[in-house]
């Protein structure tokens, strides 16, 4: 973050899920799903699941200025995938 590298801190966000997914089995398949969901979006850079695991929520990693239509738009892709509408 220091250097502003936002795609390099993405990418390590990225690896920190899928740490936590493998290698510790704290997430489930619906974390997961907004995880891959979240990098599809125009702005996203990445996401990864935070708190204690086995469901709840994500931490995204977004450009600013594409921050109104990133939550419009992961809103409707997580709610059609997993058939709930996040709280974002």
């Amino acid at each position: 973050m220091a250097r502003h590298d936002l795609p390099r801190f993405g990418q390590l966000m990225y690896a920190s899920h899928a740490s936590l997914r493998d290698d510790f089995q704290v997430s489930c398949r619906k974390l997961d799903v907004l995880v891959e969901l979240a990098g599809k979006i125009r702005g996203g850079y990445a996401a990864r699941m935070t708190g204690g695991g086995f469901g709840g929520c994500t931490i995204n990693l977004v450009e600013n200025r594409e921050g109104d239509s990133f939550r419009a738009k992961m809103a409707e892709v997580s709610e059609r995938a997993t058939g709930i509408r996040p709280e974002i």
